[in-house]
């Protein structure tokens, strides 16, 4: 199967390139923007970038994720990336994303969530797809109950980023949820 090339009504998720790096680095490099991921460093290392979006397409052809930059529609603005990380074995996926500060509050990663569901559970036939957020990142939970995602359940000071235990929230959602 070719990568993965999305449309929604404002947005295309599709393979990041290298000339997409220098913006990834802008964006992911915010401090509140990896305050709010598991994996984003802060500060991000130079070079980081290129080393992430290099790694997409064996990820993809292992069977392991796909990763797809988030690009606004009508200028072609780099937004943000989502990606779905692959547990074919189980039938499931799990949904995960960022998207820079001057994109808050837009919408974006809500339309970029739905088509990613979509596109899991129509076209890779997967069963389930979960997320998880940090308890002090309720956006990420709106974004997660907008796209119809269930609250599962808490982990309770689950994750240590920069030297403070984070809870962790958990959402799932069944392919015959799904609408």
């Amino acid at each position: 199967m070719s990568y993965p090339h999305l449309e929604t009504e404002r947005l295309v998720l599709r393979a990041f390139s290298l000339v997409d790096a220098p913006e990834v680095q802008r964006l992911a490099g915010d401090r509140e923007v990896a305050a709010g991921t598991l994996v984003i460093p802060h500060p991000y290392p130079a070079g980081a970038a290129e080393g992430w979006i290099s790694g997409h397409p064996e990820s993809w052809k292992a069977g392991d994720s796909v990763t797809l930059a988030i690009e606004r529609s009508a200028d072609g603005a780099l937004v943000g990336a989502i990606s779905l990380g692959l547990e074919s074995d189980h039938g499931r996926g799990e949904v995960g994303y960022w998207v820079g500060t001057p994109y808050w509050s837009q919408g974006y990663c809500t339309e970029a969530a739905r088509a990613v569901l979509g596109f899991a559970f129509q076209t890779l036939g997967l069963n389930r797809v979960y997320a998880y957020h940090f308890s002090n990142n309720p956006a990420s939970g709106r974004v997660l109950q907008k796209v119809g995602m269930k609250h599962e359940g808490r982990r309770r000071q689950h994750t240590l980023k920069w030297g403070e235990h984070l809870d962790n929230e958990a959402y799932g959602i069944l392919r015959e949820d799904w609408v």
